[in-house]
């Protein structure tokens, strides 16, 4: 009787404790589940050239760091000093130097003086985010049109952004290729393998967010470029507002009030690992109250 007494209890003993295995991935889960979001790390920054708060760059940089902006893009060409000046007194970092001439002196222009002028306004742009403490150089590599067929620019683009790439190893600062309304490099496919002929760690991508949605989501982009991409543009776009008033007006559009996925462009950053800076391009950045609804929408942004 006792024997049975104890085999009974095994038995129950015994189905208690798989119970409470098969319980226990659903529990974990749970728990999983329950726990505090991982804080993502994208650094808030603004591209300089975006700000239209009148006054000095001192005067502008305070205005950008009482908007809750941790970071600002330069242009390439400004007077050092007083970048430098605005950046120690506000505590703002670089986050990115914009280079000047890459659109009026493209380096895949058919005048090889051109590209010449071109080639020394990204060296320049290389010595200024140097000083600034930037780790990279926002850089058109081409434009594309009538007069310059596509593989031309793809060969002297090439070509002339080699040239540059010992000084940038040299200063310690990439020249981050960015996405924009050039005809060139129309695909996340195409523009992984334009960065990676160049075999070198100092050439990389400037992702802009908004300047996709045209053609394209960014979210793909994200994930086929992964760690070629240095910096963010975070910039909003309608395809709607772009179908009826003009493909320009796609860009008249506030934060979260476009066609952008955030959620879906945010986790695809997270599923690359980034955690970079975050850089507004983004109209509205006119006033004090401008500037920081900016900031405030780009925390709901970075928090989707």
């Amino acid at each position: 009787m006792k024997t049975n007494l104890n085999r009974r209890e095994f038995f129950k003993a015994g189905s208690s404790a798989l119970a409470v295995a098969a319980l226990a991935p659903a529990a974990l889960a749970a728990v999983e589940n329950t726990a505090a979001p991982k804080k993502r790390n994208i650094k808030k920054a603004i591209m300089y050239a975006t700000v239209g708060v009148k006054g000095s760059v001192l005067e502008q940089f305070k205005a950008i760091r009482e908007a809750g902006f941790a970071g600002v893009e330069p242009m390439s060409h400004m007077n050092q000093e007083q970048v430098l000046k605005a950046l120690e007194e506000t505590g703002l970092k670089a986050a990115s130097t914009c280079c000047n001439t890459h659109w009026n002196k493209p380096v895949s222009d058919p005048n090889p003086k051109v590209r010449e002028e071109g080639l020394e306004g990204l060296k320049q742009a290389l010595r200024d985010a140097k000083r600034y403490g930037a780790s990279s150089v926002l850089f058109v590599p081409a434009v594309v049109n009538k007069q310059v067929s596509y593989a031309d620019a793809y060969q002297r683009s090439q070509e002339e952004i080699r040239k540059a790439i010992p000084l940038a190893e040299e200063l310690g600062v990439k020249i981050a290729i960015e996405n924009v309304w050039n005809h060139f490099l129309l695909s996340p496919l195409e523009a992984a393998r334009y960065v990676d002929e160049f075999n070198s760690p100092w050439v990389g991508w400037h992702f802009d967010v908004g300047n996709v949605i045209t053609y394209g989501w960014p979210e793909q982009w994200i994930r086929i470029l992964g760690k070629r991409i240095q910096k963010l543009h975070i910039k909003e776009f309608s395809r709607e507002k772009a179908s009826r008033q003009g493909l320009g007006k796609g860009f008249d559009v506030e934060f979260l009030k476009g066609d952008n996925d955030w959620p879906a462009v945010m986790k695809a950053l997270d599923d690359i690992g980034y955690d970079g800076w975050g850089i507004a391009e983004q109209g509205g950045a006119d006033s004090p109250e401008g500037l920081k609804k900016l900031s405030q929408e780009m925390d709901r942004i970075f928090a989707s």
